[in-house]
């Protein structure tokens, strides 16, 4: 075979192979188109027509409604939604030439300058078919304006978008706080998922806040279908209605509520009544409060600001939120502990003589010289007398056993109650002492804390659950605000709130039955014995004034009580009172507030009737301050 044959061959060879490579080669990108678009159109169909509709549909959000507030009896609306309008631009509507006739009519039906228009919709987006917009919170009047000239308004549209109205203003802003867009820091650090975006309404205080994951609705929408520019092409949209939140059934009753209020009065303070069998809350007032409404206003954000500056901070709750000395209501744990622990012989009487020497110094009981004479346990609580519980509280008692009878009764750790911002108060105990300030713990430290002052702090709320313990002998239970969480359309109930214990113990049942006598006798023959006499019912408190460095003549001012005294725990109500030492001097103030909404609950009376009913009329006249 002569080599032009060879060569030959090995050419055919050569093209056969590279033939079959292209053909192969060919085979696979087919083969590889094939498997692609079988994954796109099957396995990958609903994301490609989700894109599909993003680019193809607008979708305008319909906003549901938050659920609305109740009180106890389901019957008081408390928060509820009306109408509110957004006015919006659709600039790409508007006729080439005519924006600044547009903007310039629409500033002046609004109330806004021209330029807040113009920086929402500059000039390189005025031919969008997106809708900006312009104003919130506008009034049915204003956009039936814009309506009555709607032919000169080419590109402007509406919708509505429901805004929280608070029926109910005054003290129970603190109970029902108040709604407001997300704040950036918030909506990253808490509301990122769960279906919140950066433009959702939420609850920034109270119940709104606390709760607001009930009350949140579902925003429904209404969809079309648009052209790339952006211009409706469909006649008839798809529309998913909004769904309305829950329905929330406080344990507030608003009658109770409203007659703490106008016994508090102006003055700086708080008042709290609530069911020591259940924990359920009826009442809870703190002054000064502010109005809910006012963040739905057009001038929110300077309102804010101006209730943020008052020095008197109306924003705070005080009864949950503020951790004072209890003074001498600290005297019913005091009692409960010597009795308990057998720490000194109750009919063992102590001469007070108005003041003792301890340690260098004079300890000043608060009824001064010549004292209240010779006193046993009871008689000692039910006159307050300092120099016994100093004299036991130090001696007999110790500060381990007064700290953990403290703790016992809930002091130094949250309430629990279900409001998003409260304090737990402190218990101090030696260690503490000489961690913090490098010293030992002192006698006179104990004597201190055995009658409320010194370094313990407990809110008005862990200062009535003192007495709810004593009412159920041996149990707290979790104080709360809400009762029930109903469906907004059907009304049905689909969770209920039980009572939880919160704290239990084992004390004696001689023990709390002492000690409710005690209570008693401070009304009958004791400190409270002339501003606490009632017509209608028996009661058993304990008063109590705080010394506050920094005013002058003043303290704080304690009232803490419970009535029936003869009823089942069942039929009771505890109510306690704190009076800031910032109002001006009254001695009778707590009490005769605290009177006067026990005579208002058990007699069904109003503020006024419970007054004229007490004849404490000259008790209470106006107080009302400025800043």
């Amino acid at each position: 075979m002569n080599k032009g044959s060879v060569d030959n061959q090995a050419y055919k060879r050569d093209k056969r192979f590279i033939s079959f490579v292209l053909l192969a080669c060919s085979l696979l990108v087919f083969f590889t188109f094939v498997v692609r678009l079988y994954y796109m159109q099957f396995i990958e169909k609903n994301t490609y027509q989700k894109i599909s509709k993003t680019i193809s549909t607008r979708r305008i959000p319909i906003y549901a409604q938050r659920g609305e507030i109740y009180d106890r009896n389901n019957n008081n609306a408390m928060v509820v939604n009306s109408d509110s309008f957004i006015v919006e631009i659709t600039p790409g509507n508007i006729p080439v030439g005519y924006y600044d006739t547009v903007a310039s009519k629409l500033s002046m039906i609004l109330g806004i300058p021209k330029s807040n228009i113009d920086e929402i919709i500059p000039p390189e987006v005025r031919r969008d078919f997106t809708s900006y917009t312009i104003k919130k919170n506008v009034t049915f009047d204003t956009v039936s304006n814009i309506a009555e000239n709607i032919t000169d308004l080419p590109g402007v549209t509406w919708q509505i978008r429901p805004m929280r109205n608070y029926i109910e203003t005054g003290s129970f802003s603190h109970i029902l706080g108040y709604v407001q867009k997300i704040q950036q820091n918030q909506f990253y650090e808490k509301y990122n998922q769960g279906g919140y975006n950066i433009n959702t309404i939420v609850g920034q205080a109270g119940i709104e806040m606390q709760y607001d994951s009930y009350l949140q609705g579902k925003d429904g929408y209404e969809e079309r279908v648009v052209d790339v520019k952006g211009r409706i092409l469909s006649e008839t949209p798809t529309i998913v209605p909004p769904q309305m939140g829950k329905k929330l059934v406080l344990t507030i009753d608003s009658r109770i509520q409203t007659l703490a209020e106008k016994a508090l009065g102006d003055r700086v303070g708080s008042i709290i009544v609530l069911k020591p069998d259940t924990g359920e809350v009826l009442a809870m007032v703190s002054y000064p409060y502010y109005d809910s409404n006012l963040f739905n206003s057009e001038n929110a954000s300077e309102e804010f600001e101006k209730i943020k500056r008052s020095e008197l901070k109306p924003m705070l709750n005080r009864a949950v939120d503020a951790a004072y000395p209890p003074a001498s209501t600290f005297k019913v744990i005091m009692e409960t502990a010597i009795l308990q622990e057998h720490a000194f012989p109750e009919f063992e009487r102590i001469e007070c003589k108005g003041e003792i020497e301890y340690g260098g110094r004079s300890f000043h009981c608060w009824v001064g010289k010549p004292g209240h004479g010779k006193l046993d346990l009871k008689h000692a609580l039910g006159y307050s007398c300092d120099i016994y519980f100093w004299q036991v509280g130090r001696e007999n008692l110790g500060i381990q056993k007064i700290s953990d009878y403290a703790k016992m009764f809930g002091y130094g750790q949250y309430t629990q109650i279900d409001l998003p911002s409260q304090q737990k108060g402190f218990v101090a105990v030696p260690e503490w002492k000489e961690r913090k300030y490098h010293t030992r713990w002192m006698d006179g430290d104990t004597m201190n804390v055995s009658i409320g002052q010194g370094y313990t702090t407990a809110t008005p709320l862990h200062v009535a659950n003192v007495m709810a313990m004593v009412c159920n002998e041996g149990k707290i239970y979790k104080p709360h605000l809400l009762k029930e969480i109903r469906d907004s359309v059907t009304d049905e109930v689909i969770q209920e709130v039980h009572p939880e214990i919160l704290y239990e113990n084992s004390i004696d049942h001689n023990v709390w039955r002492k000690v409710k006598e005690s209570c008693r006798f401070v009304c009958t023959d004791g400190s409270a014995h002339i501003s606490l006499q009632n017509p209608v019912v028996k009661i058993a408190a304990k008063t109590g004034t705080a010394q506050v460095t920094g005013y002058k003549d003043s303290w704080h001012s304690w009232l803490l009580a419970y009535a029936p005294y003869d009823a089942p725990v069942e039929d009771q109500i505890v109510v306690c009172t704190m009076i800031e030492a910032c109002n001006d001097w009254e001695s009778w103030a707590a009490t005769h507030a605290t009177n006067v909404v026990i005579q208002g609950y058990f007699a069904n009376q109003t503020f006024e009737e419970a007054v004229d009913a007490l004849n404490f009329r000259w008790a209470f006249k106006s107080t009302r301050r400025t800043e």
